[in-house]
């Protein structure tokens, strides 16, 4: 393997190997350095990717239980295997990484496994020195270093993970046995996703969350319906609660929690404590002290326009600058910063970027939500559906939610669009793609949507926001 490269990306994850794949087709010389042992990050190995599995297969038994007689479907006692779901979890994340290993080769990209730092840095030539998984190191000289480190479990005081019985999102995807109970600290995307799995196998689930919502990030309509809709399916809720420890013991872990404003103390016995209450940028051992890049208070690396650092040479992208935490932003910016070291524009729309939590039913956002546009003091159109009065909806059986498209009220642009209901991440794609091209809600109203689908409630949600639906 030569020593000299153009790029080196320290991070295999979907920032870091996506960079180094446009790269390579950019004609840089590219090398990927990853630590694991695998890529894919901890998207592929530890959380998008596995969660996603059990998700589905969780889903489908919970499905078993509950839906398949209404559809006529008699089924015998049914039986959960879940060493069979693990095993299949586990292969679904061998398949994602055997898949980005051909990619690397394809593309002619040097993999190195172990641990990278910036060893020296100048104005053309840095220098990467990694440590291999075996304890050796080597150093390699590159014009460019692209940092994509990813994040990290955030911890919270007071509360020790073992990943056995107080376990982060990585132990969560291991659990050897259902637990009877489960507190999952968080109400946020990964809490809400891993309690749903263990919730739909059996566990009784309480989520404790410090604010008075769940699922900070979104629209406060949407908020609001989730919790109602996963109170229903048997999920219980302490908002506006903290928890101030976690103490295991041979009957369980006893978790400490009172009034975030105040208040008496209580105590939940539980046998699984889940911690989920964010993740923070991994930043540890890069040599990006060393080497005098800045970092914000919280820990993230300041980047400019183009993501490069204040060291000419240095750049950064995906979890470790901050911004939405999401794999799907990550790989944008590693394209895009790969295009730029090539010389080449690039182009990200932030506001045109859709979170979605894979509950069922799911929850979907992009762009500002209503609250950002009453504060910022812009007008607009609320156009809303419910799943109720989809066709297509009703024939599945999901008729859970509804679909919200919030349009500027002078130029019809649309600003926003948030959904709770079935295949809400999919759904929202087709809005992502009109915003990017600066549609209006009429331009989604005047396309020709399929009947029967799912996606009618988009269409007719941009129809209401002219106070013209057709269905309801």
């Amino acid at each position: 393997m030569s020593d000299s490269f153009d790029v080196i990306v320290i991070g295999g994850g979907p920032g870091g190997y996506v960079c180094a794949i446009r790269a390579a087709q950019l004609g840089l010389k590219t090398a990927v350095v990853e630590s694991r042992g695998n890529l894919g990050g901890t998207c592929v190995t530890v959380g998008c990717i596995p969660s996603k599995a059990l998700l589905q297969s969780s889903h489908l038994y919970e499905e078993a239980h509950h839906s398949f007689a209404s559809h006529g479907i008699k089924v015998g006692k049914i039986e959960l295997d879940l060493a069979t779901m693990m095993a299949r979890k586990d292969d679904v994340v061998k398949q994602n990484t055997t898949g980005i290993e051909f990619l690397m080769k394809k593309n002619k990209i040097s993999y190195i496994k172990g641990y990278g730092r910036i060893a020296k840095a100048e104005r053309d030539a840095h220098q990467v020195t990694v440590k291999d998984l075996d304890g050796k190191e080597a150093t390699y000289t590159t014009k460019y270093v692209v940092i994509a480190t990813g994040s990290e479990v955030t911890p919270l005081p007071g509360v020790s993970i073992d990943e056995k019985q107080v376990v982060s999102s990585t132990g969560a995807l291991t659990l050897a046995k259902v637990p009877k109970s489960m507190v999952v600290i968080g109400a946020g995307v990964i809490g809400l996703e891993m309690g749903s799995v263990w919730r739909r196998l059996g566990a009784e689930v309480t989520v404790v969350e410090f604010l008075d919502f769940i699922l900070p990030p979104m629209d406060g309509e949407v908020r609001k319906q989730m919790q109602r809709i996963l109170e229903k399916q048997g999920m219980k809720f302490k908002l506006g609660h903290k928890v101030t420890g976690a103490k295991p013991g041979k009957d369980g872990v006893a978790v400490t929690i009172e009034p975030a404003k105040g208040g008496p103390a209580e105590t939940i016995n539980a046998d699984v404590v889940l911690v989920a209450i964010g993740r923070r940028p991994f930043t540890q051992g890069c040599g990006l002290d060393a080497a005098g890049v800045k970092m914000s208070n919280r820990g993230f690396v300041e980047v400019d326009e183009n993501f490069q650092t204040n060291v000419e040479g240095i750049f950064a992208i995906g979890d470790v600058i901050g911004g939405q935490m999401l794999a799907h932003k990550a790989e944008d910016e590693g394209s895009v910063c790969a295009e730029i070291l090539a010389g080449q524009p690039g182009h990200i729309n932030y506001d045109a970027i859709a979170g979605v939590v894979y509950t069922w039913p799911e929850v979907a956002g992009i762009g500002k939500t209503e609250e950002q546009l009453k504060e910022a003091g812009i007008a607009y159109n609320v156009g809303k559906f419910p799943f109720t009065a989809n066709g297509r909806a009703r024939a599945n059986g999901d008729t859970d939610g509804f679909a919200k498209i919030l349009a500027d009220a002078k130029t019809d642009r649309v600003l926003g669009c948030h959904i709770v209901g079935p295949a809400a991440g999919d759904l929202i794609m087709e809005v992502a793609v009109a915003m990017e091209f600066g549609a209006s809600s009429e331009d989604i109203a005047r396309t020709c949507h399929a009947h029967p689908q799912l996606a009618e409630t988009v269409k007719e949600a941009a129809l209401a926001a002219d106070k013209r639906a057709l269905h309801i």
